[in-house]
């Protein structure tokens, strides 16, 4: 894991991004597990604890991690305050293809307009990931493709933690959704 997060990072090795979000300190261990299987991770926000992080341990050992609105220093243990302040609220990736946006979304509006804001916010993007609302949800059919991972931990999951992974290969990117039992 790398500290301080990057809020601008650079991966063309990348093959398979674990996307999650909404942990609320606890993660689902089928994401935990699929995560083994990722080269890196992306955390689109209301982490809740550094051990969420730990735990995502992906192939590459990198982590790119966003606040949320609920990760505050009165949510956080003292302990992590300094791991808190080292978050950014909007990170970037460039991955071969093209470039990954992740931001929490509680400051992208209204939920009938969030996907537009979120596009016209990172038109040079490929790939928007936000968290906030615990839903999954896949919006493949405009660019840049706008992705919600749903709730990888126990809060609120609406049929189970969930998660995404966005796998690069020759012929393009490929968006896998996941859904776990509670």
């Amino acid at each position: 894991m790398r500290l301080p997060f990057p809020a601008h990072s650079r991966s063309r090795k990348a093959s398979r991004v674990l996307i999650v979000s909404d942990t609320h300190g606890q993660l689902h261990p089928g994401v935990a597990a699929l995560a083994r299987d990722c080269d890196m991770a992306v955390h689109a926000g209301d982490i809740g604890d550094i051990a969420v992080i730990r735990a995502l341990r992906p192939r590459l050992r990198r982590t790119i991690a966003v606040l949320g609105n609920n990760d505050t220093p009165a949510k956080w243990s003292p302990q992590q305050h300094a791991v808190l302040d080292s978050i950014p609220v909007c990170a970037r990736l460039e991955l071969a293809g093209g470039t990954l946006v992740v931001e929490h979304g509680h400051r992208a509006g209204k939920v009938a307009t969030r996907h537009q804001a979120l596009r016209q916010r990172h038109p040079d993007a490929r790939l928007i990931v936000y968290g906030h609302s615990h839903r999954l949800c896949c919006d493949l059919d405009a660019q840049p493709w706008v992705v919600n991972p749903g709730a990888a931990g126990r809060a609120r999951t609406f049929g189970g933690a969930s998660c995404l992974v966005l796998r690069i290969q020759d012929n393009g990117w490929h968006i896998e959704t996941y859904r776990f039992a509670a």
